[in-house]
């Protein structure tokens, strides 16, 4: 291995340190939490070394969401593969969505809340984001219905998904009525 190669390793393990502590800190107390003064005793090095990888906390929070965007595509698909039709897959799909959600909420909120300076929803947008996005049309993209286009109706759904997500971790609705909105939500919008 030449010194470039090793020290690009060496980079990268860095990063993924990096990212791995923000994202134990934010999920332990909060991103307001996660200062580079506090990743860097952390990790034990210096705050210059933090900002040789991310320019501040907005892009460490933008590598916790990509990192995030694979982690929920992933699920995401596993738990739409596992179930027989189209009914079951969209329901394994919305609670695997809402799980998700509620185990990892640091994760969750730079996905979806804070401003971890990535684009959405347009031509630039990071491939991870993308791929979650994907892995939601791929299933929902079935039950759309005749003249509906796909991307719009995975799109609404999602945002539904987000909504109760959102609501229930702020309190807003109760978590024991969780199971009964997801089957409100599959028989009425996605199995019409």
């Amino acid at each position: 291995m030449s010194v470039q190669e090793r020290k690009q390793r060496e980079r990268a393990e860095r990063e993924r340190l990096i990212v791995a502590t923000a994202r134990e800190l934010a999920e332990q107390q909060g991103w307001d939490a996660v200062t580079t003064r506090r990743l860097a005793e952390r990790i034990e090095y210096s705050q210059p070394v933090l900002y040789s990888h991310f320019r501040g906390k907005r892009e460490i929070i933008g590598a916790v969401a990509l990192e995030g965007a694979a982690e929920l595509a992933a699920a995401v698909r596993a738990s739409a593969s596992g179930a027989d039709g189209p009914r079951e897959r969209v329901a394994a799909l919305a609670r695997a969505y809402l799980d998700f959600a509620a185990h990892n909420p640091a994760v969750y909120d730079a996905l979806f809340q804070l401003d971890g300076g990535l684009a959405y929803a347009q031509e630039d947008t990071p491939e991870p984001l993308k791929d979650a996005f994907a892995a939601l049309l791929e299933t929902l993209g079935e039950v759309a219905g005749d003249g509906v286009e796909p991307g719009l109706f995975t799109e609404t759904f999602w945002a539904s998904l987000h909504g109760l997500a959102t609501l229930t971790r702020a309190g807003r609705l109760p978590p024991e009525y969780t199971g009964q909105r997801l089957e409100l939500l599959v028989d009425r919008l996605a199995i019409a």
